[in-house]
Protein backbone atom coordinates (compact mmCIF):
# COMPACT_ATOMS: atom_id res chain seq x y z
CA UNK A 1 0.00 0.00 0.00
CA UNK A 2 1.51 2.90 -0.91
CA UNK A 3 0.95 6.02 1.58
CA UNK A 4 0.81 9.80 0.70
CA UNK A 5 0.06 11.91 3.63
CA UNK A 6 -1.19 15.44 3.00
CA UNK A 7 -1.42 18.28 5.29
CA UNK A 8 -5.52 19.34 4.23
CA UNK A 9 -8.85 18.54 2.29
CA UNK A 10 -7.41 20.71 -0.73
CA UNK A 11 -3.96 18.88 -0.76
CA UNK A 12 -5.64 15.74 -1.20
CA UNK A 13 -8.15 16.36 -3.64
CA UNK A 14 -5.70 17.84 -6.13
CA UNK A 15 -2.99 14.41 -5.46
CA UNK A 16 -6.24 12.36 -6.36
CA UNK A 17 -7.02 14.80 -9.26
CA UNK A 18 -3.63 14.33 -10.31
CA UNK A 19 -4.04 10.41 -10.32
CA UNK A 20 -7.53 10.54 -11.31
CA UNK A 21 -6.22 13.05 -14.55
CA UNK A 22 -2.82 10.89 -15.65
CA UNK A 23 -5.12 7.68 -15.92
CA UNK A 24 -7.51 9.40 -18.32
CA UNK A 25 -4.59 10.78 -20.24
CA UNK A 26 -3.00 7.38 -20.56
CA UNK A 27 -5.85 5.40 -21.47
CA UNK A 28 -8.90 7.04 -23.02
CA UNK A 29 -11.13 4.35 -22.37
CA UNK A 30 -10.50 4.19 -18.42
CA UNK A 31 -13.34 2.00 -16.38
CA UNK A 32 -13.70 4.07 -13.30
CA UNK A 33 -15.07 2.86 -10.08
CA UNK A 34 -16.70 5.98 -8.11
CA UNK A 35 -17.71 6.76 -4.85
CA UNK A 36 -20.27 9.48 -3.14
CA UNK A 37 -20.22 11.51 0.08
CA UNK A 38 -18.22 14.51 1.38
CA UNK A 39 -14.87 13.67 0.72
CA UNK A 40 -14.65 13.36 -2.79
CA UNK A 41 -16.85 16.51 -3.72
CA UNK A 42 -13.83 18.34 -4.36
CA UNK A 43 -12.15 15.72 -6.33
CA UNK A 44 -15.34 16.09 -8.63
CA UNK A 45 -14.80 20.10 -8.63
CA UNK A 46 -10.96 19.60 -9.53
CA UNK A 47 -11.85 16.90 -12.51
CA UNK A 48 -14.91 19.66 -13.75
CA UNK A 49 -12.25 22.29 -14.16
CA UNK A 50 -9.59 20.03 -15.72
CA UNK A 51 -12.53 19.07 -18.14
CA UNK A 52 -13.40 22.53 -19.15
CA UNK A 53 -9.93 23.56 -19.92
CA UNK A 54 -9.34 20.44 -22.02
CA UNK A 55 -6.73 19.38 -19.70
CA UNK A 56 -8.76 16.18 -19.61
CA UNK A 57 -11.79 14.23 -21.41
CA UNK A 58 -14.13 11.58 -20.22
CA UNK A 59 -15.71 10.69 -23.65
CA UNK A 60 -14.80 7.39 -23.95
CA UNK A 61 -14.86 6.82 -20.20
CA UNK A 62 -17.14 4.64 -18.32
CA UNK A 63 -17.99 4.84 -14.58
CA UNK A 64 -19.16 2.33 -11.97
CA UNK A 65 -20.80 3.71 -8.76
CA UNK A 66 -20.60 2.01 -5.73
CA UNK A 67 -24.00 2.01 -4.46
CA UNK A 68 -27.60 3.69 -4.58
CA UNK A 69 -30.32 3.96 -2.18
CA UNK A 70 -33.38 1.53 -2.20
CA UNK A 71 -36.21 3.49 -2.70
CA UNK A 72 -34.68 6.45 -4.19
CA UNK A 73 -34.83 7.44 -7.84
CA UNK A 74 -32.93 9.84 -9.94
CA UNK A 75 -34.52 12.52 -9.66
CA UNK A 76 -34.43 12.28 -5.64
CA UNK A 77 -32.06 15.16 -4.49
CA UNK A 78 -30.40 12.35 -1.79
CA UNK A 79 -30.29 9.63 -4.78
CA UNK A 80 -26.64 9.30 -5.80
CA UNK A 81 -27.61 9.23 -9.41
CA UNK A 82 -28.59 12.16 -8.53
CA UNK A 83 -25.41 13.04 -6.48
CA UNK A 84 -23.12 12.33 -9.37
CA UNK A 85 -24.97 14.02 -11.88
CA UNK A 86 -24.59 17.62 -10.34
CA UNK A 87 -20.91 16.86 -8.79
CA UNK A 88 -19.57 15.46 -12.14
CA UNK A 89 -21.89 14.21 -15.00
CA UNK A 90 -24.04 16.74 -16.14
CA UNK A 91 -20.66 18.96 -16.02
CA UNK A 92 -18.50 17.03 -18.21
CA UNK A 93 -18.16 15.86 -21.16
CA UNK A 94 -19.40 12.22 -20.58
CA UNK A 95 -21.70 9.98 -23.00
CA UNK A 96 -24.40 9.55 -20.01
CA UNK A 97 -24.99 5.77 -21.05
CA UNK A 98 -21.54 4.82 -20.02
CA UNK A 99 -22.04 5.96 -16.13
CA UNK A 100 -23.19 3.48 -14.77
CA UNK A 101 -24.92 3.45 -11.00
CA UNK A 102 -27.78 0.54 -9.59
CA UNK A 103 -30.94 1.73 -9.98
CA UNK A 104 -33.13 1.67 -6.06
CA UNK A 105 -36.29 1.95 -7.76
CA UNK A 106 -35.64 -1.95 -9.35
CA UNK A 107 -38.85 -4.00 -9.43
CA UNK A 108 -36.37 -7.04 -8.17
CA UNK A 109 -33.57 -5.91 -6.63
CA UNK A 110 -31.67 -9.31 -6.80
CA UNK A 111 -32.06 -9.00 -10.78
CA UNK A 112 -30.82 -5.44 -10.83
CA UNK A 113 -27.88 -6.69 -8.43
CA UNK A 114 -27.29 -9.44 -10.79
CA UNK A 115 -27.86 -6.89 -14.24
CA UNK A 116 -25.71 -4.86 -12.23
CA UNK A 117 -22.57 -6.89 -11.69
CA UNK A 118 -22.90 -7.77 -15.36
CA UNK A 119 -22.57 -4.48 -16.65
CA UNK A 120 -19.47 -4.20 -14.89
CA UNK A 121 -17.94 -7.85 -16.04
CA UNK A 122 -18.87 -6.67 -19.62
CA UNK A 123 -16.80 -3.37 -19.31
CA UNK A 124 -14.14 -5.45 -18.20
CA UNK A 125 -11.65 -4.81 -15.20
CA UNK A 126 -12.34 -1.32 -13.13
CA UNK A 127 -8.56 0.76 -13.86
CA UNK A 128 -9.58 2.61 -10.96
CA UNK A 129 -11.54 1.98 -7.82
CA UNK A 130 -12.04 5.03 -5.42
CA UNK A 131 -13.03 4.43 -1.79
CA UNK A 132 -13.88 6.31 1.27
CA UNK A 133 -13.47 4.85 4.86
CA UNK A 134 -16.75 4.46 7.08
CA UNK A 135 -16.67 5.33 10.94
CA UNK A 136 -17.08 1.86 11.37
CA UNK A 137 -14.78 0.18 8.84
CA UNK A 138 -16.85 -0.44 5.36
CA UNK A 139 -16.14 -0.06 1.80
CA UNK A 140 -18.69 0.79 -0.65
CA UNK A 141 -21.98 0.29 1.98
CA UNK A 142 -20.71 -3.31 3.17
CA UNK A 143 -21.12 -3.08 6.53
CA UNK A 144 -18.83 -4.89 9.38
CA UNK A 145 -19.47 -9.27 8.91
CA UNK A 146 -19.76 -8.40 5.07
CA UNK A 147 -18.29 -10.96 3.28
CA UNK A 148 -14.66 -10.47 1.71
CA UNK A 149 -16.19 -12.91 -1.56
CA UNK A 150 -19.59 -10.91 -2.03
CA UNK A 151 -20.41 -8.90 -5.34
CA UNK A 152 -22.97 -6.73 -5.51
CA UNK A 153 -26.05 -7.19 -3.33
CA UNK A 154 -28.85 -5.32 -1.46
CA UNK A 155 -27.94 -4.59 2.08
CA UNK A 156 -29.32 -3.64 5.80
CA UNK A 157 -27.45 -0.30 6.83
CA UNK A 158 -25.76 -0.55 10.38
CA UNK A 159 -27.37 2.19 12.64
CA UNK A 160 -23.92 3.72 13.02
CA UNK A 161 -24.04 4.47 8.84
CA UNK A 162 -27.79 5.88 9.24
CA UNK A 163 -26.81 7.95 11.69
CA UNK A 164 -23.71 9.19 10.01
CA UNK A 165 -25.74 9.44 6.40
CA UNK A 166 -28.57 11.64 8.50
CA UNK A 167 -27.15 14.86 8.49
CA UNK A 168 -27.75 14.59 4.44
CA UNK A 169 -31.74 14.32 4.79
CA UNK A 170 -34.33 16.70 6.55
CA UNK A 171 -34.86 13.75 9.45
CA UNK A 172 -33.00 11.11 10.31
CA UNK A 173 -35.96 9.13 9.64
CA UNK A 174 -35.95 10.03 6.17
CA UNK A 175 -32.52 8.05 5.50
CA UNK A 176 -32.76 4.69 3.83
CA UNK A 177 -32.52 1.65 5.84
CA UNK A 178 -31.33 -0.59 2.46
CA UNK A 179 -28.72 -0.18 0.02
CA UNK A 180 -27.61 -1.78 -3.51
CA UNK A 181 -23.75 -1.97 -2.80
CA UNK A 182 -21.29 -3.55 -4.83
CA UNK A 183 -19.41 -6.00 -2.81
CA UNK A 184 -15.92 -6.39 -1.67
CA UNK A 185 -15.42 -8.94 -4.15
CA UNK A 186 -15.82 -7.07 -6.95
CA UNK A 187 -13.94 -3.85 -5.45
CA UNK A 188 -11.62 -6.10 -4.97
CA UNK A 189 -10.70 -7.23 -8.29
CA UNK A 190 -10.11 -3.58 -9.67
CA UNK A 191 -6.71 -2.91 -10.71
CA UNK A 192 -5.71 0.00 -8.40
CA UNK A 193 -7.75 1.17 -5.86
CA UNK A 194 -7.55 4.79 -4.15
CA UNK A 195 -8.51 5.48 -0.96
CA UNK A 196 -9.39 9.12 0.18
CA UNK A 197 -9.50 9.15 4.73
CA UNK A 198 -9.52 12.95 5.54
CA UNK A 199 -10.50 13.90 9.13
CA UNK A 200 -8.95 12.91 12.85
CA UNK A 201 -12.25 11.41 14.16
CA UNK A 202 -11.26 8.17 11.19
CA UNK A 203 -7.69 7.99 12.54
CA UNK A 204 -8.50 5.31 14.96
CA UNK A 205 -10.46 2.94 11.93
CA UNK A 206 -7.40 3.76 9.22
CA UNK A 207 -4.85 2.39 11.79
CA UNK A 208 -6.92 -0.96 12.08
CA UNK A 209 -7.76 -1.46 8.50
CA UNK A 210 -4.36 -0.77 7.45
CA UNK A 211 -2.30 -2.27 10.18
CA UNK A 212 -4.32 -4.59 11.88
CA UNK A 213 -6.15 -7.79 11.75
CA UNK A 214 -7.34 -8.83 8.23
CA UNK A 215 -10.83 -9.38 9.35
CA UNK A 216 -14.70 -9.31 8.17
CA UNK A 217 -15.72 -7.38 11.10
CA UNK A 218 -13.33 -4.31 9.57
CA UNK A 219 -14.56 -4.61 5.50
CA UNK A 220 -11.80 -1.98 5.09
CA UNK A 221 -9.32 -4.16 5.97
CA UNK A 222 -8.97 -6.45 3.07
CA UNK A 223 -7.24 -3.79 0.93
CA UNK A 224 -4.05 -4.90 2.82
CA UNK A 225 -4.46 -7.74 0.16
CA UNK A 226 -4.28 -5.65 -2.73
CA UNK A 227 -1.55 -5.29 -4.70
CA UNK A 228 -2.33 -1.49 -5.91
CA UNK A 229 -3.84 0.61 -3.48
CA UNK A 230 -2.91 4.56 -2.32
CA UNK A 231 -4.07 5.96 0.54
CA UNK A 232 -3.83 9.90 0.47
CA UNK A 233 -5.15 10.79 3.93
CA UNK A 234 -4.32 14.08 6.31
CA UNK A 235 -4.65 11.45 9.29
CA UNK A 236 -0.83 11.10 10.84
CA UNK A 237 -0.65 7.58 10.85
Amino acid sequence: MQIVKVNNYEEMSEKAADLVTGLINQSKKSVLGLATGSTPEKLYDILVERNIRKEISFQQVKTFNLDEYVGLGENDLNSYRYYMNEKLFHKVDIEMENTYIPNGLATSLDKECERYEQEIQKAGTIDLQLLGLGLNGHIGFNEPGSSFNSRTHVTQLDQSTIEANARFFKTPEDVPTKVITMGIGTIMKAKQILLLVQGEKKAEILKKAIEGEVTEHIPASILQRHSNVTLITDISI
